[in-house]
């Protein structure tokens, strides 16, 4: 089993016949899944997706894949392989198109609806290619085969892109539903006859590769659905992902069943489903979505929202309403659903929301109280089955925490893959197939990208620790003016703090101490504006950190006249 160590350097060349893999996103993590593939002097990207940001990333909307890799090679990509529509896999296409939109964009129906309608916002019109499972297009080297894969979303695929370095299959998101709700299986016949031409490669989704046994069908939940309709007193809130299409044709046929009218909350939920209604790939019976305007002439045990939130997103519908900042006032008998599962991380997001519908007094039914929501990955039960069908000679897990990466190696290796041929690798890492072995051979740049507004690479690391230190421990500024000729004090110091815990009165104890500094440093010819800022820097914080143990941010204004 072999590993990234963090002393790998930049790869070398890549070698004639050989094929290199690049994730720039995606291992390591739930999210921001984007995988480069070249041959020759050629890319194929699968996937291009964000990730949503934690607690510790304040201000930051979305964290997007480094392009740097392939920034000086955009026009060398000859497509972009989308796998299926959620947001983890499609919600970067827009930035890396801003930077050349002349890249073409090559997935299902439903994907390249979701894809297209997000970039007229960004006034984008992509080249498109629509493929369908069972299709073979050539893409520059890359024959690429497209395969169906059941998922939490409808079209989505699995592709099969050989060269003559060999083949590699990469899954997407998938699970193995029997029953899924649109009849839509993962075709396993073609994968086990993948594997008789074979699969020199496979990239494997991992992300329940620790939870034992079968992933429930996605039927079961309509049950657990209709118990909630049958009980609510009052008016039904459905937070979902906006493009987990099966999950709101679940919630529409419930209503439907109980004579309640729907309104779709939020932007992304109205443009999506409005997509999926289009292209057919959401059922809606006549005459049962109403505009949201229209709900105040209702009986509130006649409604049903459907909104955004599912994953404590601060500015997402559900949220707001839990902070009281939405035009929906949650009240006493609303019964509110989380119709998904927690993406690690969120967790503390989420619970503060449903704390906050609590206190307006919600019932709040979600997956560990009820069985609102089955997750859209092959738990290990079903990668077991999967691994001795595809009988990979490589295996690389992706789509997936560390935990989860280590949990399909194993599961891979106890399958019959030998140990020496399963790659562990993090994003950034290339991995080259050559001669039918998969070996670890470098590393290039693949940190976060953070989006914040209309910001997009300008908050660094750095930036996000003095976020982080404003957040949780205020600032102190410090202003003080001295004469430039002698650094004698002129005026001040005067010395204010924000959030810090500390009252402004308090300071009178360290004016002295910093004037006697300021002094001191004067009589010994330092005159330099940035060390006396530093000097003060030092006094304050040290006079803080003694007497209330705290790490403020401290301003220093040093003016000279």
């Amino acid at each position: 089993m072999s590993h990234p160590h963090p002393e790998l350097g930049a790869p070398p060349a890549l070698k004639e016949g050989a094929l290199r893999i690049t994730p720039l996103g995606g291992l390591g993590e739930i999210g921001r899944n984007m995988t480069v593939l070249e041959y020759g002097d050629r890319i194929l990207i699968i996937d291009c997706g964000v990730l949503f940001p934690e607690d510790e990333q304040p201000g930051v909307d979305l964290i997007l894949p480094d392009f740097t890799y392939i920034r000086d090679r955009l026009d060398k990509i000859d497509g972009i392989v989308l796998t299926h529509g959620h947001e983890d896999h499609i919600g970067a296409v827009p930035y890396l198109l801003r930077e050349n939109p002349d890249i073409p964009l090559i997935g299902s129906k439903l994907t390249l609806a979701l894809i297209e309608a997000k970039l007229a916002e960004h006034r984008i019109r992509p080249y498109v290619l629509e493929v369908a499972e069972g299709d073979r297009e050539r893409i520059g080297p890359f024959d690429c085969q497209f395969i169906a894969v059941n998922h939490s979303i409808p079209d989505a695929l699995a592709v099969a892109v050989r060269t003559p370095a060999g083949m590699v299959v990469a899954t997407g998101d998938f699970k193995m539903d029997q029953l899924p709700l649109d009849g839509r299986l993962t075709d396993l016949p073609t994968f086990a006859k993948l594997a008789e031409e074979g699969m020199d490669l496979l990239l494997v989704d991992s992300t329940n590769a620790e939870v034992p046994g079968f992933i429930p069908h996605e039927r079961d939940i309509s049950a657990a659905l209709r118990n909630v309709f049958a009980n609510a007193e009052k008016r039904i809130i459905v937070a979902s992902f906006a493009s987990h299409v099966h999950r709101i044709q679940q919630v529409l046929d419930a209503a439907h069943e109980y004579k309640r009218k729907v309104a779709f909350v939020g932007r992304s939920m109205v443009r999506n489903m409005g997509i999926a209604r289009d292209l057919g790939y959401l059922k809606v019976p006549g005459n049962l979505i109403v505009d949201v305007k229209t709900l105040d002439d209702l009986p509130d045990k006649e409604v049903v929202l459907i909104c955004t939130g599912s994953q404590g997103e601060p500015m997402a519908a559900l949220s707001r309403m839990a902070n009281r900042d939405h035009q929906i006032r949650i009240v006493e008998g609303d019964t509110v659903v989380l119709a998904s599962s927690l993406i690690p991380g969120n967790e503390n997001a989420v619970y503060r929301v449903i704390n906050g519908l609590t206190r307006w007094g919600a019932k709040v039914v979600h997956k560990g109280n009820a069985k609102v929501h089955v997750s859209g990955h092959a738990s290990a039960g079903e990668l077991l089955y999967f691994f001795n069908i595809c009988k990979p000679k490589n295996l690389m897990p992706v789509h997936g925490e560390w935990r989860h990466l280590r949990a399909a190696a194993d599961l891979g290796i106890a399958t019959g893959v030998p140990k020496n041929r399963v790659v562990i690798a993090e994003d950034g890492v290339c991995v080259d197939l050559e001669k039918g072995v998969a070996r670890i051979v470098g590393k290039v740049q693949a940190g976060y990208v953070y989006v914040d507004g209309s910001s997009v690479g300008d908050i660094t690391e750095a930036s996000l620790k003095d976020r982080r230190i404003l957040g949780e421990e205020g600032f102190i500024s410090v202003f003080v003016v001295v004469d430039s000729t002698n650094g004698k004090i002129v005026s001040g110091p005067t010395i204010q703090a924000r959030g810090s815990g500390i009252d402004d009165g308090a300071f009178t104890a360290v004016a002295a101490k910093l004037e006697e500094a300021l002094t001191k440093s004067a009589n010994e010819g330092v005159l330099e504006i940035r060390q006396v800022q530093q000097l003060v820097r030092r006094t304050i914080g040290k006079w803080v950190a003694d007497n209330y143990r705290r790490r403020p941010m401290i301003l220093p204004v040093v003016v000279e006249v």
